[in-house]
């Protein structure tokens, strides 16, 4: 059936047969968009729009073009092609509202949050969101509900509001009952996986394991009902995130490495850069070094060129703890402190607190240890990452800080500080890291 639309579709063209073109064009992009052939899909949506560009103007060709304007944005947006997407956004945007069409606007608003979330720009795509809801509001529709608390989920996350995070994603799980669920509701992936994904990744990082599994897993079930790679590219990831988090490397790195064989398979670079940040930091734990910098220099040079700055500084952290476990330090340094200003810039208060962890771990790691930038970084890491709720880096941090002390002789420091790893490790069943601090905690007399 794809093969014949794709065909009526290429005579219609030929043909110059332009009402026809348009509709089977927009079918063809359609079908592409369902089986997540994103680069197919949007060439059947540029051909769309060529054979609208030669009818007769009308409200329902308008129409048409706003709807065909964010299907190529969705394409697009999963190839990683930011380039036009916001001047194509712009163009949607007039039209929807030359037609005073807050259905339409509101659709428009929530593909311009994607947008800026991608591009790093937090702020613009807070406002999307919530202009977003705003409309949802007056026009009664609930795809551009569900779709702006997603949005604003991630914006939330990104700034490290863990607990609005949560809430966001909870209202837009409670709107996705019975078969909507599985709908992506003319969305690159499926909402109700979205939704479930980002809870999941948001669980993990306060440390409550159990429950980010279980809801993962609920999004990976819906995810494989339908068979969609994008969807299950999301969630195979965030079930491996929380374990990852707990160090369960034998669960989490099998889920991971089947995200990114998905991706490689469908043609997902977008969602190979969000991959990668979990991906490398669980071959960091296995030893894989080499592999994790790899992977992570290829998708850092990948996301600079595209602008897709949103999460950069996770990565740059990622492959600083890299080059910090292979001992290269001054390979370590500079990244380090490049994701630093990166979060900092980008008000990611999560990712700020990852980086400055990374910066107490390098200099506790020089040869002598350099003592207070070792204790400056990692009492800032904690502070931060205690007014975010994020308990496991909190345990990190504790455990950081106790080796810093035992090495220089602060015996009662090291104490306290490792006895307080340990109990956050043990609550939160982290045993991975469980047994160094122990070890550690031997060692202080």
């Amino acid at each position: 059936m794809v093969d014949q639309v794709e065909r009526l579709a290429d005579h219609a063209v030929r043909g110059e047969v332009w009402d026809k073109a348009l509709m089977y064009c927009r079918k063809a992009g359609a079908k592409a968009m369902e089986r997540s052939a994103s680069r197919e899909a949007a060439g059947c949506y540029e051909q769309a729009l060529v054979a609208l560009a030669h009818l007769p103007e009308q409200r329902d060709l308008h129409e048409q073009a706003i709807d065909l304007q964010l299907d190529l944005c969705s394409a697009r947006m999963v190839l990683g092609q930011l380039e036009h997407i916001l001047h194509d956004l712009h163009t949607a945007e007039t039209l929807a509202e030359a037609l005073d069409d807050p259905r339409r606007l509101g659709r428009v608003s929530v593909y311009m949050a994607n947008y800026f979330l991608n591009v790093g720009q937090h702020t613009q795509a807070m406002a999307s969101g919530q202009r977003a809801l705003a409309l949802a509001a007056a026009s009664g529709e609930s795809g551009t509900h569900i779709l702006a608390n997603n949005y604003l989920g991630v914006v939330y996350s990104l700034q490290g509001d863990y607990r609005q995070a949560m809430d966001a994603c909870r209202r837009a799980i409670a709107a996705l009952d019975g078969e909507q669920r599985y709908e992506r509701l003319g969305h690159a992936v499926l909402p109700a996986v979205q939704s479930r994904t980002l809870l999941s990744l948001c669980l993990a990082e306060v440390g409550a394991f159990a429950e980010g599994i279980a809801i993962g897993e609920e999004g990976l079930h819906i995810a494989e009902a339908v068979h969609h790679p994008a969807s299950l590219v999301l969630a195979y990831r965030n079930v491996g995130v929380p374990y990852l988090r707990q160090g369960e490397l034998h669960k989490a790195l099998p889920l991971l490495e089947r995200a990114a064989g998905l991706c490689e398979e469908a043609d997902l670079p977008h969602y190979f850069s969000l991959l990668a940040p979990v991906l490398g930091a669980a071959y960091v734990l296995c030893g894989r070094v080499d592999e994790a910098v790899r992977v992570l220099e290829q998708v850092i040079e990948q996301t600079a060129s595209r602008g897709t700055m949103g999460a950069q500084a996770l990565r740059l952290s990622t492959l600083g703890e890299a080059h910090l476990r292979a001992g290269r330090l001054e390979e370590a340094s500079p990244l380090a402190a490049r994701a630093l200003d990166l979060a900092r810039t980008y008000q990611e208060r999560g990712y700020e607190a990852y980086a400055l962890r990374l910066l107490g771990e390098i200099a506790l790691h020089r040869h002598p240890p350099e003592v207070e930038e070792a204790e400056a970084s990692y009492r800032q890491a904690l502070a931060l990452a205690e007014e975010l709720g994020m308990r496991p880096l909190q345990a990190h941090c504790h455990l950081g800080l106790g080796t810093l002390y035992a090495k220089t002789g602060q015996q009662a420091h090291a104490h306290a500080e490792l006895t307080s790893a340990i109990e956050m490790y043990r609550d939160m069943e982290m045993t991975f890291w469980l047994p160094q601090a122990e070890a550690a905690l031997t060692q202080v007399k």
